[in-house]
């Protein structure tokens, strides 16, 4: 199978322009043609003499995955995709629009291994981490599509700009470090794609060690940390991972990564009716958090269909986070997007795997 050309950082490009006898200024043009005009085929390196074309196309894959599946939020702010890859495995991306945003949802593993039981993607099993060219090919699908002219199936008027990238989708960042951190160097590499690190969040599970290595790491990429409960007790069985790195060593994982990055946490906290709720759950996460450089993001959980977690009801959700509020944390309710197209991690991937199979009896 031909390698991905977005799996190369500038530099790989650069030595590859050397190797084939380029001179070197084709490195420059081979990257912006990728990451300034979003390039997905080589036909359309127009700055490149066309022998070098071909050569690059017998060498390279430009668009590692096909659009399986979309849906579309009734009120057009979200959008849902399900991209297949030239093995045949599946993988979600969603893109948000916000008031003065345009994020995209990125997953960086085919399905995950960490097994939290809320979690549909979680129910298949990790199938393999994907290289940092399909991570970085999602975010510029995206980017491609928002630069399109205006067909009238988005929010707003286009051509518009990507503002933001979350790694929040399929699997877990921290599991596949390397390649997630080549993918952020090069859509933050100031000669191409260019997106700040700032707007850039990382979440994790608590894998630990990830953590540490990332408040060493020169990208000040934002760290979110999907907490979802206050005790170990609860969070060993909502996110099996705790019981190998417990909260006492996760939050102190995250007080280094605060001390020396000088940064913001954010917890994330999945509100799931009768089980995490409760304004006494509300008390213990304040004595937890009490006192560090961190805000909590409650998240009113998107239900999986026969899955017996469900979302908090309204009113028990807003006493919880006026109970963080009165308790002194920094916490807002996220705003619920795509609900109507289940744009939970692993829903449409898992709905349409489950239809091929009913279709093959």
């Amino acid at each position: 199978m031909k390698k991905l050309i977005h799996d190369l950082a500038f530099e790989e490009i650069s030595d590859l322009m050397k190797e084939m006898g380029e001179p070197a200024y084709r490195a420059e043009q081979v990257w912006q043609a990728l990451y300034r005009r979003f390039a997905n085929s080589p036909d359309e390196l127009t700055t490149l003499p066309k022998g070098l074309r071909q050569r690059l196309s017998e060498k390279f894959l430009f668009q590692p995955m096909e659009e399986a599946a979309v849906q579309i939020s009734s009120d057009m702010y979200t959008r849902k995709y399900l991209f297949r890859l030239p093995d045949g495995n599946t993988i979600e991306t969603v893109l948000m629009f916000y008031e003065r945003r345009r994020s995209v949802c990125v997953s960086t593993q085919v399905g995950c291994a960490m097994g939290c039981p809320f979690c549909a993607t979680g129910m298949g099993g990790l199938r393999r981490n994907l290289s940092a060219g399909e991570i970085v090919a999602q975010a510029l699908y995206m980017a491609r599509w928002l630069g399109s002219p205006d067909d009238g199936s988005a929010p707003v008027k286009k051509p518009t700009t990507l503002t933001h990238i979350v790694l929040m989708g399929m699997g877990e960042p921290m599991a596949n470090y390397n390649n997630v951190w080549k993918a952020l160097r090069i859509l933050t590499d100031k000669r191409g794609f260019g997106l700040g690190a700032r707007r850039i969040t990382l979440s994790t599970v608590g894998i630990v060690p990830g953590i540490r290595k990332m408040a060493k790491e020169p990208l000040q990429v934002n760290l979110a940390v999907s907490l979802h409960a206050p005790t170990d007790r609860l969070r060993n069985k909502l996110v099996p991972i705790n019981r190998r790195y417990p909260l006492s060593e996760l939050m102190d994982a995250v007080r280094e990564y605060i001390r020396l990055t000088n940064r913001r946490v954010t917890f994330e906290y999945a509100l799931m009716r009768g089980i995490n709720d409760d304004l006494a759950q509300a008390d213990l996460l304040a004595n937890l958090l009490s006192g560090m450089l961190a805000h909590v993001n409650l998240i009113p959980l998107n239900p999986v269909p026969g899955s017996p977690f469900q979302p908090s009801n309204p009113d028990r959700a807003r006493a919880f986070l006026e109970r963080l509020q009165k308790r002194g944390i920094s916490a807002t309710m996220r705003l619920r997007r795509g609900i109507d197209i289940e744009a939970g991690c692993g829903q449409l991937r898992r709905r349409v795997i489950e239809g091929m199979e009913i279709s093959k009896h």
